[in-house]
């Protein structure tokens, strides 16, 4: 029998989480350079909560929130040369029908294909953190520097540690206690508890006559404005939430750089070679997930059908590491 239709969460402007229904919707076919997905696993950002209670301009009633997943290619359009079949994670664009549904349409140039024998939910919670820290990390040159990771027990702030330390940086890092054992056995120098107010003061001591050549904060834009100072000579403050709408700091003193990292951003405004790197990027995280050379968050799993609480949960706190459903084959 023919599929026609498929189970999927629809928005309901202004009743934000609550207003998620689950529905029918017919199922299309792929356009020219398209991909149709049959979903295997879905992953929980907290990009996903919030644009839902705020809204989206390009949203409307009815629209299917979700940027992660991973999934089965069963249909392409023309022009496409991805094989049905297939096993592709994605990142969805903001104002597309999302990964929170059996089904979803893609850009093909963007879908990265997943290595045989890695996990279909490891898969699917990779491409929003992985992406975002892989583009905040690009934003600093150089190697052999100080650099600080605010928010190492992330999902973004794990993997950008890593990726910072494979890269050759000395990385310190801001974390809950918990975390602390975790980073240092990942190459991480020192891992500071961001509820002791003496952290910035201890940092210092422990640099010495060093300062941070970049501060990776994954908080918000407010929060990296009160890090600046601590940035050395010509460093870098990169946001990874929010971004910096003012100088933080007088001109002519320490001449920082300021970087907005958006990874939506991609969809609109990246040429060809861009979507190409970053899809590149995304295979060889994928596959150094596989190898077991970069750890990610462990997984917190959810049912389908259980959407919004997840999504109340995720907002809350509570629970512990990235949520992950798994649908139906």
């Amino acid at each position: 029998m023919t599929k026609t239709d498929f189970a999927a969460w629809s928005w309901t402007a202004g009743a934000g989480i609550d207003g998620l229904q689950l529905v029918r919707k017919p199922l299309q076919q792929p356009g020219p350079g398209e991909v149709l997905v049959a979903n295997r696993a879905i992953a929980l950002n907290p990009v996903d909560w919030k644009i839902i209670e705020w809204g989206h301009a390009a949203w409307k009633t009815g629209h299917v929130p979700g940027v992660d997943g991973m999934g089965v290619v069963v249909a392409a359009g023309t022009g496409v040369t991805i094989k049905p079949g297939t096993r592709v994670a994605y990142h969805q664009a903001l104002d597309r029908a999302g990964s929170f549904a059996e089904f979803c349409v893609l850009d093909a140039a963007t879908v990265m294909q997943v290595p045989s024998g890695l996990d279909d939910a490891a898969a699917a919670a990779l491409p929003c953190p992985g992406l975002t820290a892989w583009q905040a990390l690009e934003k600093v040159p150089g190697t052999s520097r100080d650099v600080l990771v605010v928010g190492a027990g992330g999902a973004v702030g794990l993997l950008l540690a890593q990726l910072a330390v494979q890269r050759g940086l000395r990385v310190w890092a801001t974390a809950g206690a918990a975390h602390h054992a975790q980073l240092k056995a990942l190459g991480v120098v020192g891992v500071f508890d961001y509820r002791d107010a003496h952290w910035q003061p201890a940092l210092q001591a422990a640099l010495g006559e060093r300062r941070l050549h970049a501060v990776f904060d994954t908080v918000s834009g407010t929060h990296a404005a009160s890090l600046a100072p601590m940035v050395g000579y010509n460093g870098h403050l990169v946001c990874i939430q929010d971004r910096q709408e003012s100088a933080p700091l007088p001109a002519f003193s320490t001449a920082i750089s300021l970087h907005e990292v958006a990874l939506n951003s991609f969809h609109a405004h990246a040429g060809l070679s861009d979507r190409q790197a970053l899809r590149q990027q995304g295979e060889r995280l994928l596959h150094s997930v596989l190898d077991g050379s970069l750890l990610t968050s462990r997984h917190q799993a959810f049912d389908f059908d259980a959407l919004p609480q997840a999504l109340h949960a995720l907002k809350q706190g509570t629970g512990s590491g990235k949520w992950v459903a798994r649908l139906a084959d």
